[in-house]
């Protein structure tokens, strides 16, 4: 008995662990094992920020996605996604891996999913968003010094080209509305593009549907059922 509370309460500890250092958890119900994980803050790749902005590491990320990927004993991710953006490269490679995934994926809109934020929102198999979130559409940009050469604005273009191209993959919207949302010029006060709130993000085809944590869940225990009662490869 003694045992058995000792081991409890160390999977309590675990969890809690979890929950400050990487913004996740661990649940098991008998819909099956969700592993929910969080991107907030800032994306933060190769330059590390302050320590008073709230960040997420993409090195943190990619390893707890792998082992998600490979657990045996996780049957789905949800994915919750209060984002201002951040770096381009570690933004979408985390949305590549999450839509290279076999398990279950959905992701949930709270807050915000903002400039690289999207191609995360849409990298699951299914998305959420709460009506009041809002997600900002914009151009590939760059703050900083930066070497005024054609390289770099051909650069520019070829990885706001991947960006588009992975956004009409992965979601219902056309090419010619994002670029358009992308490309608006009477939106933002200080830059160009468009800022979209929940029921819009789902009429555009963007996000899949409108909902909040308790859809996203059932979402995510249907295609765990569906997976279950599928032949294996």
């Amino acid at each position: 008995m003694n045992e058995q509370y000792d081991t409890s309460a160390e999977q309590d500890e675990q969890q809690r662990e979890q929950i400050n250092d990487f913004g996740s958890a661990l649940t098991t119900t008998r819909h099956g094992t969700i592993y929910t994980l969080t991107v907030a803050g800032q994306i933060e790749g190769h330059q590390v920020q302050p320590p008073t902005v709230k960040t997420t590491k993409y090195e943190h990320v990619m390893p707890l996605l792998a082992a998600v990927e490979e657990s045996e004993s996780v049957d789905g991710l949800l994915l919750l996604l209060n984002t201002v953006g951040g770096d381009i490269e570690a933004g979408l490679g985390i949305a590549e891996m999450v839509a290279g995934m076999r398990k279950p994926t959905v992701s949930l809109v709270l807050g915000g999913g903002h400039s690289i934020g999207v191609p995360l929102a849409v990298s699951a198999r299914r998305s959420f968003i709460v009506p009041s979130a809002g997600m900002t559409i914009h151009p590939v940009r760059m703050t900083g010094v930066i070497v005024g050469a054609p390289q770099t604005y051909q650069y520019f273009t070829r990885i706001q080209n991947q960006i588009v191209e992975f956004v009409v993959k992965h979601s219902n919207i056309s090419k010619a509305q994002f670029l358009e949302y992308m490309m608006a010029p009477d939106e933002l006060a200080t830059d160009i593009g468009t800022v979209i709130y929940g029921r819009q993000a789902v009429a555009c085809g963007l996000i899949d549907r409108i909902g909040g944590l308790g859809d996203a869940l059932e979402c995510l225990y249907q295609m765990i059922r569906k997976r279950k009662t599928q032949p294996q490869r």
